[in-house]
């Protein structure tokens, strides 16, 4: 594998991007929804950039070191296309999270991946027990 350090934070985040909406969609169809329509219009009150944004507001708390400038890297990457429901703070808070979660999906960290998930949804860890 590439060495993580050369992997650009564009490329971090478009992958971490596809982490997190694997979470969703997994933690969606365990809950039980069964139609697209359904799972589609859930999968939004997880993935829109201002919920994200709270979301990294929860767990940097709970990062490491590593993990924190992962996010940091994420957060401070130039952006030129911000969604209209979107601050630019949001919009760079998710792009962190997106690239945060990147980095723990190319290091192998699965477990942690889905740690972080639980303490960014709280409900998916209530939904759980």
């Amino acid at each position: 594998m590439t060495d993580i350090r050369q992997i650009s934070v564009p490329a971090l985040a478009y992958l971490g991007d596809c982490v997190i909406e694997l979470c969703v969609r997994r933690h969606l169809v365990e809950k039980g929804l069964s139609t697209s329509a359904h799972l589609n219009a859930a999968a939004l009150d997880y993935v829109r950039a201002p919920v994200q944004a709270e979301a990294m507001k929860r767990l940097l708390p709970h990062l490491t070191a590593e993990e924190e400038a992962y996010f940091r890297r994420g957060r401070n990457l130039g952006h030129s296309n911000v969604p209209k429901r979107a601050t630019v703070s949001e919009y760079r808070a998710a792009t962190g999270m997106e690239a945060l979660f990147g980095y723990l999906h190319l290091t192998q960290q699965q477990e942690r991946i889905e740690e972080l998930f639980r303490l960014a949804y709280p409900t998916v860890a209530d939904t759980e027990a």
